[in-house]
């Protein structure tokens, strides 16, 4: 029997692929669970009529990713924390602060999609890598430094 399948299925398929499976299986597990649908004539057309659609649209995401991608790959952030005189950051720097800095350059970037490399948080003063994750799979790498913050005297 021939189904379409809805979500990925463990030593099966991914989505959207039409696969032939025996029929006790199609209709005894994958269609009630929702997993798959039987691969009609008419099913198959508006299937593809989907797929084309949504290649169409994930082509335009890509390439406004790709954009984004090569503008953040050059930069550099410059980061201000209090410092112990040991160069130890008073809390620490984190994926949220790293957002907000970019944000304030234009960049309008989910902190999820920040990834600080080796560590989840900044705790000393450096340069540390940075990627930040555009779209499935491309990212841009850049740059965070985290300088110290004078002490005010008041």
């Amino acid at each position: 029997m021939e189904i379409i399948l809805k979500q990925d299925v463990p030593n099966l398929g991914h989505k959207d692929d039409i696969v032939n499976v025996r029929n006790g299986y199609a209709t005894n597990y994958l269609i009630p669970q929702g997993m798959a649908t039987l691969a009609t004539p008419s099913a198959k057309k508006v299937h593809a009529e989907n797929l084309r659609q949504r290649a169409h649209k994930e082509a335009k995401l890509r390439e406004d990713a790709s954009a984004l991608a090569s503008k953040l790959s050059g930069i550099t952030l410059r980061l201000t924390a209090n410092v112990s005189s040991k160069g130890k950051v008073f809390g620490s720097v984190n994926n949220i602060q790293i957002a907000e800095a970019l944000a304030a350059r234009g960049f309008d970037i989910d902190r999820r999609n920040i990834a600080i490399a080796g560590t989840d948080v900044i705790k000393e003063t450096g340069i540390y890598d940075v990627t930040v994750k555009c779209y499935k799979d491309i990212k841009a790498d850049l740059k965070v430094e985290v300088a110290g913050e004078e002490p005010k005297e008041e």
